[in-house]
C-alpha cells in the first residue's frame, strides 16, 4: 500500500487530542530528532518534552506540546501516548516562565530538602513550552 498520507493518533491519559491523516510528523524521540513519513520503518521510542509537528494534507500545521511519553510507528499510522499533550495555541506563557523561575528556585536553593530529579523535569518541561511559544510567534511574523 503506497499512500501520501498517514494516520496520526495523538492521546494523553484523559483523552484524544488528535487523530487524522498527515503528510508527516516531527517530533523528538529520546535519541533526537525524528521525522516521519509515510512508509517509515516500524519503531518504538520514548519522546522527550517538547513539540510535535504535523503537516497535514492542506500543507496546514498543527502544533501540539507533550511532556514526554512513548512514540510507535507502523508504515502509515503513529501513535503518540502521553500524559500531558496540549495544542501549543493553548500554552499559557507566563504560567510557562513562573514555572521555569520556580523550577530554577528549587535547583539552586541550599540547604532545603530539594527533589533535584523532579526539579529538574519541571525546568525542561517549562522551557519546552517556552521554545514552542516562541517558535508559533515567530511562524506568524
Amino acid at each position: 500500500m503506497v499512500t501520501s498520507t498517514l494516520r496520526l493518533d495523538i492521546v494523553s491519559a484523559e483523552q484524544a487530542i488528535f487523530s487524522g491523516e498527515v503528510k508527516r510528523v516531527l517530533v523528538t524521540g529520546q535519541m533526537g530528532e525524528l521525522g516521519i513519513f509515510p512508509g517509515h520503518l516500524p519503531l518504538i521510542t520514548a519522546i522527550k518534552p517538547g513539540e510535535i509537528l504535523a503537516l497535514l494534507p492542506n500543507e496546514e500545521e498543527d502544533v501540539f506540546y507533550v511532556n514526554g511519553g512513548m512514540l510507535e510507528i507502523q508504515p502509515y499510522v503513529v501513535t503518540i501516548l502521553a500524559d500531558t499533550i496540549i495544542r501549543a495555541s493553548d500554552l499559557d506563557e507566563a504560567a510557562a516562565i513562573e514555572a521555569k523561575q520556580i523550577a530554577e528556585q528549587r535547583l539552586t536553593s541550599k540547604g532545603t530538602e530539594v527533589d533535584f530529579a523532579r526539579a529538574s523535569v519541571e525546568l525542561a518541561e517549562a522551557m519546552a513550552q517556552i521554545r514552542i511559544i516562541q517558535k508559533l510567534r515567530k511562524r506568524v511574523k
